[in-house]
């Protein structure tokens, strides 16, 4: 048994305390959180934050040894709806980055490991090319999630956990390790988060659901959903009061 399921069957674990997932959600934590006021939910969502870097903080969260595509959809339904997320605009390198991104989960459901290697071959082929000419560099292990869109190519390098469902990215944005000697702890974006050009993410660090980042803006720590960031390093403003 790896470390990975001597923790999930940890029997000491309490029984209050919630179970992380592998996307950086949390089990029942949305239906929990669901009557309780703004304020609450907050800090609830920074309990749980901290749960997660008690139990994972030594484990690499991107092992790359599954299918991490969304389990609620088909491959190649998938696949369309990145397009029609693209606009369905054929010539997107966005769009073809995503789906060389699937095509590398995807064929990790491919058993035994010797019939995926001609698959791995053309997916390292397909994303070193991506990664050349349009400079847009997405490792297959990231989760991601649905109709993510990606709206200009160049220096575009994806090293985070998880990137939720309706994610907008421009282009210059780095994610991943702050630096070399914490190499597992990576960002985690939840839903629906607005990301603009030249935006860093750095270390073990989570952008709550609905956050909006500004361009240029560094993140080093976490910050909870509704979120409005700017600057380096990042702070939350209000610009309705601006």
């Amino acid at each position: 048994m790896d470390v990975r399921e001597s923790r999930r069957n940890d029997t000491n674990r309490p029984i209050s305390t919630p179970i992380p997932l592998q996307n950086g959600t949390f089990s029942g934590a949305e239906k929990r959180n669901s009557g309780l006021s703004k304020e609450n939910q907050n800090l609830n969502w920074w309990m749980m934050r901290k749960t997660v870097d008690k139990d994972y903080e030594e484990l690499n969260p991107t092992p790359g040894d599954r299918n991490q595509n969304p389990d609620d959809i088909g491959f190649w339904a998938l696949i369309v709806e990145d397009f029609v997320t693209h606009d369905r605009n054929i010539f997107v390198p966005g769009f073809w980055a995503l789906v060389i991104h699937r095509f590398g989960n995807w064929r990790m459901d491919i058993k035994p490991r010797i019939l995926r290697i001609p698959f791995s071959l053309l997916y390292k082929f397909m994303h070193n090319s991506m990664k050349l000419l349009f400079g847009i560099d997405i490792g297959y292990s990231v989760k991601m999630g649905r109709r993510v869109r990606i709206w200009h190519h160049g220096g575009i390098f994806i090293g985070a956990v998880s990137i939720g469902n309706d994610v907008h990215i421009r282009h210059n944005t780095t994610m991943g390790i702050i630096n070399r000697a914490e190499r597992w702890k990576k960002p985690v974006i939840e839903d629906r988060v607005d990301i603009g050009p030249g935006v860093c993410i750095l270390g073990n660090v989570r952008v709550g659901h609905d956050s909006v980042i500004g361009a240029n803006s560094v993140v080093v720590r976490d910050f909870p959903p509704n979120s409005t960031l700017f600057g380096v390093p990042a702070r939350p403003v209000n610009l309705k009061n601006s």
